[in-house]
């Protein structure tokens, strides 16, 4: 496979991940709180006297019963004497706005904002670690080149017009010939 490709199927897993991990915590935990309830059977707790507060919202209605166990949520059908009924019962009524769909975008993306930001803070750091000479997470991509007989090997042909390189080099000889009177001098 290629590096290219797995570096994107990784960095793709990772994002996914990082998402199902955020919407894991983004949404509301109201398990048993609240129970989903026709509008019919709503209508029968309204009249049999079992229903205490109603928040109505547009045309979702969600409220409490009296037993203060539960609550309930159901869409109402556009039913004009619903209030009417709710007063003969004397049922508390909370009214709140609707919320519009338009308002749910910024929603979304002010609630992601905190996501995109530690995600990219994190690429950032990530490819800062690749940048410098050690690579840090480059593991097993060594930068070592092999070194052949006739690839890497200096002649004197090579050095020939560098009279210091022909220097050092018979000091090299004669301190291999005689290394006591190199070791006189110090």
């Amino acid at each position: 496979m290629n590096p290219n490709y797995r570096n994107l199927a990784l960095w793709a897993i990772i994002a996914v991940l990082l998402i199902a991990l955020f919407n894991l915590f983004q949404t509301p935990q109201t398990r048993g709180a609240s129970s989903d309830v026709p509008y019919s059977q709503f209508l029968q707790d309204v009249a049999a006297g079992r229903v205490k507060t109603v928040t109505i919202a547009g045309a979702r209605i969600s409220g409490t019963y009296t037993d203060n166990a539960s609550g309930f949520q159901t869409y109402s059908p556009g039913d004009p004497s619903l209030v009417s009924r709710l007063q003969d019962k004397n049922v508390t009524i909370n009214a709140r706005p609707e919320t519009d769909g338009s308002n749910s975008l910024f929603g979304y993306l002010i609630s992601w904002l905190p996501m995109i930001l530690i995600l990219g803070v994190w690429i950032f750091f990530m490819r800062q670690m690749q940048s410098g000479s050690g690579r840090a997470m480059g593991f097993g991509k060594s930068k070592a080149k092999l070194l052949t007989e006739a690839h890497g090997r200096v002649t004197f042909q090579d050095v020939a017009g560098v009279d210091e390189a022909k220097e050092d080099l018979e000091e090299i000889v004669e301190f291999l010939r005689d290394p006591q009177t190199f070791q006189r001098l110090g």
